[in-house]
């Protein structure tokens, strides 16, 4: 099928440019001390998972129970649930899902999880190996000090069911700071917090395996700490526009990654010379992030979106599509994006003549929201 012929609006993944990504993040590591625990909720398809491990990943990140199912269903075994896990439903499944996988964690912050993840894993005959989840300065999850944490770890060691395999120490909010300095600067204290909680529970017995955390934005820094062991990039494969606005050292773009993933649009209208219709809206590209960026046209701006509409706006003399025409647009949260459709449509050769549909995989866990 060629690419002119794919119906819009349609996910389109650059193949070329995704295994590019996957290959520049592999070859990184190569050698390193430090593994990649790559995030499926960016992509929640186990076809990535399988190549994100056939490039030497350890496992894969999930931040939902129904995301760990989906992920196990596809053959992948070695499942982190980045994230809280409470109440006796999510809880039972989460637990026989570990009787099933190959190693299944999860994360606490609170002596209360620790009870009910215990309970549930005691029904189940399983085990559920627990991270002791430290605010590294996302002032979202985790406990607020290395002695919260000794305590945490000390009720999980001995809780029946669970095993203590280490810390969580992500620092999400940091992955889109724009300078690079102070990118560097907020993960460089979420390390001395992230050091002293493993020297603190390692004088007390607690070895830690996994320290795991990092993120697209900065996965170098902590790459190079010395004291994690686990990155948990999910965005790279895809590389969205908000990613792209962050800079370098050298005040340069973003450009350790491509972009890999478009929304694929039409013109549907053209009411007046400086401005296109496209049929992509709301329920095509998330905008939590901020607009979608036209892909290859310089001087235009996707503006004003509805539910199915989403407006190019000319900014000077530059030609807009015409009646017909497809546009790529970079979303600008890939993750959200992803979850509004079905399939991946692959394209090989995008951008040339030869460019042509040479896969469509599932969105497998979409709406995998429990």
């Amino acid at each position: 099928m060629a690419f002119a012929d794919i119906d819009t609006p349609a996910l389109v993944l650059d193949l070329d440019a995704f295994e590019r990504n996957l290959d520049r993040m592999a070859s990184f590591l190569r050698g390193s001390r430090v593994r990649l625990r790559a995030h499926a909720k960016t992509h929640k398809s186990p076809v990535i998972g399988q190549m994100q491990l056939a490039r030497g990943a350890v496992g894969l990140c999930c931040q939902k129970v129904s995301e760990a199912e989906v992920m196990l269903r596809g053959g992948i075994s070695n499942l982190l649930v980045s994230n809280e896990v409470i109440g006796p439903h999510k809880l039972k499944r989460l637990a026989i899902l570990a009787a099933d996988a190959d190693w299944l964690g999860l994360c606490f912050d609170s002596a209360e999880g620790v009870a009910q993840a215990s309970q549930a894993a005691r029904e189940a005959g399983s085990t559920l190996h627990a991270l002791v989840e430290i605010d590294v300065g996302a002032r979202r999850c985790g406990v607020a000090s290395p002695e919260e944490a000794l305590v945490l770890a000390d009720a999980i060691d001995k809780a029946p069911g669970l095993r203590f395999a280490g810390l969580q120490a992500y620092h999400g909010s940091a992955q889109h700071i724009r300078d690079y300095g102070e990118r560097k600067a907020a993960i460089d204290a979420a390390v001395a917090i992230a050091r002293d909680t493993v020297a603190l529970l390692e004088r007390h017995g607690f070895a830690c395996p996994i320290v795991g955390g990092a993120g697209t934005g900065t996965f170098e820094f902590e790459a190079g700490s010395g004291v994690y062991t686990e990155l948990q990039a999910g965005s790279y494969v895809f590389m969205d526009a908000d990613y792209a606005r962050n800079r370098m050292d050298d005040g340069g773009p973003f450009e350790t990654f491509e972009h890999a993933l478009f929304v694929c649009a039409s013109v549907m209208s053209t009411p007046n010379p400086a401005t296109a219709v496209l049929d992509a809206g709301h329920k095509a590209a998330s905008v939590d992030s901020g607009m979608p960026e036209p892909f290859g046209l310089s001087g235009i701006s996707y503006e004003r979106p509805s539910d199915e509409h989403g407006v190019l706006c000319q900014k000077g003399s530059n030609r807009l599509p015409g009646l017909g025409e497809k546009v790529l647009l970079v979303p600008g949260h890939c993750d959200p994006t992803v979850n509004l459709h079905d399939w991946y449509v692959c394209v090989r050769g995008l951008g040339t003549e030869q460019a042509h549909v040479e896969d469509v995989w599932p969105v497998a866990a979409r709406g995998a929201l429990f």
